[in-house]
């Protein structure tokens, strides 16, 4: 039977800061991890999570020559690309790129893309007879640098150089164009990971998906003193029951309650935990602070004061989760 001794409850005191890096594919192209975890949630000090791909602009034309498209301006999310802004935009100018036609066959597909420093670059893919979905086959788009973005593609099937036709460009999303936003993906902040609702296009050199960046900040625990009966934040069930003429319907409804503990503090402006009420915070969790197994919870603290007639302040503390305690060994 287990027995709560040697307890630790800890707070979110502070945050450290971790720069731009490429998250890690767990190995299906949906799910990718970063090195440092748990995120911050307190406002002002949360992650920024940016996969690569087009934000705004980016609309292709043809050219007015031959052989030629006309980008307009546009900005992408490419952190820790070289022309990139401390926020991860690269902001790029508008221009005319030239694409390329088959020399021995017929079709051809050029991939428009923004490249590491910010510049408008065509990529051509091998020529066929034609045209192929398949990345690197003939008649196919090209395989793309993993440190460029896709704006869209170029098809033409005929050798002879001419002008480019609006028709023979194309930009749908997902298939000839990287956007940032989608797929439409949700963030699991105490591992650290990023999970996309659908499987990320291979397009890149070597059959990779397009790079997903993360910096923000990590929490620093301090431990709360004077603090006692803890209880996480813990789905419950309750069952509901419609009568029928010849018995009951049941239904299971689930409900995710507070997390709570008690705090016997200072109670003023100078308490620690005072002043970050309302606050979006990690609270960590210790049966025993000299083994590993943990829990984290991330809430928004509350609190409720009250100051007995010759008795120590106590507190009692909510946290607010969105999501049910987290387990850890």
């Amino acid at each position: 039977m287990a027995i709560t001794d040697n307890p630790k409850l800890e707070y979110e005191s502070g945050q450290t800061f971790n720069d731009w890096e490429h998250l890690a594919d767990t190995g299906d192209a949906t799910v990718f991890e970063a090195t440092f975890a748990p995120w911050s949630g307190r406002s002002g000090f949360d992650a920024q999570v940016r996969p690569w791909g087009l934000a705004t602009g980016g609309q292709i034309r043809a050219g007015s020559g031959n052989d030629s498209v006309t980008v307009a301006p546009l900005t992408a999310y490419m952190p820790t690309a070289a022309g990139a802004q401390s926020d991860g935009i690269v902001n790029v100018a508008s221009g005319d790129v030239a694409i390329e036609r088959a020399t021995a066959e017929t079709h051809r597909v050029t991939s428009i893309t923004v490249d590491n420093s910010g510049a408008l670059v065509a990529i051509a893919g091998a020529e066929g007879t034609s045209y192929s979905d398949e990345r690197g086959e003939a008649g196919g788009p090209p395989f793309i640098p993993v440190d460029s973005v896709e704006v869209g593609q170029v098809r033409v099937n005929k050798a002879a150089a001419g002008p480019v036709s609006d028709t023979e460009i194309f930009q749908v999303v997902g298939l000839h164009q990287e956007r940032y936003d989608s797929p439409v993906f949700q963030t699991d902040p105490a591992v650290g990971e990023v999970h996309f609702a659908a499987e990320l296009p291979k397009i890149h050199t070597g059959s990779l998906p397009k790079r997903v960046s993360v910096r923000g900040y990590t929490p620093i625990f301090a431990e709360i003193p004077r603090a006692s009966d803890w209880v996480p934040a813990e789905t419950t069930h309750s069952t509901n029951s419609t009568e029928i003429y010849n018995g009951t319907l049941g239904s299971v409804s689930r409900s995710l309650g507070q997390a709570s503990f008690t705090y016997y503090g200072e109670g003023n402006a100078n308490d620690p935990l005072v002043r970050l009420k309302n606050q979006r915070l990690w609270f960590r969790w210790y049966q025993d602070r000299n083994r590993s197994p943990h829990s984290l919870t991330l809430g928004i603290l509350g609190i409720g004061r009250t100051y007995p007639a010759g008795d120590h302040v106590n507190i009692a503390c909510t946290v607010s989760a969105e999501q049910e305690t987290a387990d850890f060994e």
